[in-house]
């Protein structure tokens, strides 16, 4: 399995009021001193099913937020109560 694939399948399965750091994305897919590769991919998913609006950084401050900004992914994480 690709090192996307795998990102892709840990992020799906991040629950509702839950989140995951970019490095934690990345170590539980295999390499992880690649979060910054779970962010260019964050950045190119566009799948609905994959709810990368819960993948934060590690210092706890949100990111980016490729369908919407950052204010969007902080109103959807706090609508799920994960902030």
């Amino acid at each position: 399995m690709k090192f996307r694939d795998k990102v892709l399948a840990i992020v799906r399965k991040i629950p509702k009021g839950k989140s995951m750091t970019y490095k934690e994305v990345a170590r539980k897919a295999g390499n992880a001193k690649a979060a910054r590769a779970v962010g260019a991919i964050m950045r190119t998913n566009y799948d609905p099913a994959i709810p990368c609006h819960r993948v934060i950084r590690s210092d706890g401050s949100l990111g980016s937020y490729n369908r919407g900004g950052t204010l969007k992914k902080h109103i959807l994480l706090k609508s799920e109560h994960a902030l």
